[in-house]
């Protein structure tokens, strides 16, 4: 019983931490839009969108900025049918990818770079939508604070259903450890949807060299490459600024998806993500053991019931806070907060056979 107060207490030491964090980002100085200066090249890898993105090519044409200013570079990643571009008002490329690493994703990035003409890199993905200012922002930071690499925020469009019910208040979540971990200057987490750097600070980092042979994490890797180097020329934009993407349309996608964010854990070069990490899976899985422990020890249902109580208050406070920062509802929190130890039992499982399915295809 001792051992499941202290993974309690450690649980509940770290996610107030972060819920303390998120109020301090709450203390940020707004963003003041600055007259355009900066140009961008915007990449897109994809594979098999072609209902998707018309929705991004539309929102970029909807941006306030200045057409000459960027370009938008769509790296085709062997999608079954040739995606045709209609005319728009701004620059588009669309070229195929070249492979040379187990990392789809990281290979069209570094090929959209080599042929990239404008001074900043910006990703984000084929089923996003990005706001209007998307490119206002990030120039108003580069302008005011020098900075060579800015992050952005991401949500879920508003769906219906327990299944993007259940993915949003998860997401939400981890978008409220990424603002909580910059609040107390640990920062780890950023999301390639919504991601902005220096061409030239990409290449002092040597891209992605060193991590190409997971296929995720053409982000949070390069953040930590980041981090050593020159943390103070990183900006992070919080609640502003926000990309839109859409949720998984299944839970076996969905599972596939989270396996996938979780095989980069290991090879976070920081200790805290690690640590985290191993608290929240042990404190999601004495979950599931105080449910059965019960039926052989009838005297552990108080323990149980203790355990759930304090974890379902800290889990509420915790999306409490970041709904409130993002200004992203959440729905169905107690079914969600019943099902995530299930599901994060599941994920962890499954990563550890070190398979999963991403775009159509099988992936190590």
């Amino acid at each position: 019983m001792i051992l499941f107060a202290l993974v309690l207490f450690l649980y509940t030491a770290l996610i107030t931490q972060l819920a303390l964090g998120i109020v301090k980002m709450k203390k940020q100085n707004p963003i003041e839009i600055s007259v355009p200066k900066t140009t961008f090249s915007i990449i897109v890898p994809f594979r098999n969108e072609a209902e998707n993105l018309p929705i991004l090519l539309k929102s970029l044409e909807r941006l306030n900025y200045p057409t000459t200013l960027f370009e938008a570079i769509l790296v085709d990643d062997e999608s079954d049918k040739k995606f045709e571009v209609r005319s728009l008002k701004y620059e588009v490329k669309i070229i195929p990818n070249q492979r040379k690493s187990n990392s789809p994703k990281k290979d069209a990035i570094e090929t959209a770079i080599q042929i990239a003409k404008h001074d900043w890199i910006v990703t984000t993905d084929a089923d996003c939508e990005v706001p209007e200012n998307w490119l206002q922002v990030f120039d108003s930071q580069i302008q005011k604070k020098d900075v060579k690499m800015c992050i952005g925020s991401v949500g879920y469009t508003s769906e219906t259903g327990f299944l993007h019910d259940f993915q949003n208040n998860d997401f939400l979540s981890l978008q409220g450890v990424t603002a909580g971990s910059f609040g107390i200057g640990k920062p780890f987490m950023c999301n390639g949807a919504n991601f902005a750097y220096e061409k030239t600070f990409f290449n002092q980092l040597n891209g992605f060299e060193g991590n190409n042979n997971l296929a995720s994490g053409d982000d949070v890797f390069l953040l930590q490459k980041a981090l050593k180097v020159a943390s103070e020329k990183i900006a992070y934009l919080g609640n502003i600024n926000i990309v839109f993407t859409k949720s998984c349309d299944s839970w076996k996608t969905l599972l596939h998806q989270r396996v996938r964010w979780a095989s980069k854990t290991s090879a976070y070069a920081s200790w805290y993500p690690k640590i985290l990490g191993m608290v929240v899976f042990v404190t999601n899985l004495s979950s599931l053991i105080l449910l059965i422990l019960p039926i052989y020890q009838l005297n552990l249902w108080e323990m149980t019931a203790y355990f759930f109580v304090m974890k379902f208050a800290i889990d509420f406070m915790f999306l409490k806070f970041s709904s409130a920062y993002f200004r992203i509802p959440f729905k169905n929190f107690l079914s969600s907060f019943l099902a995530y130890p299930f599901f994060t039992a599941l994920v962890v499982g499954s990563a550890f056979y070190g398979k999963f399915e991403w775009k159509e295809r099988q992936v190590k």
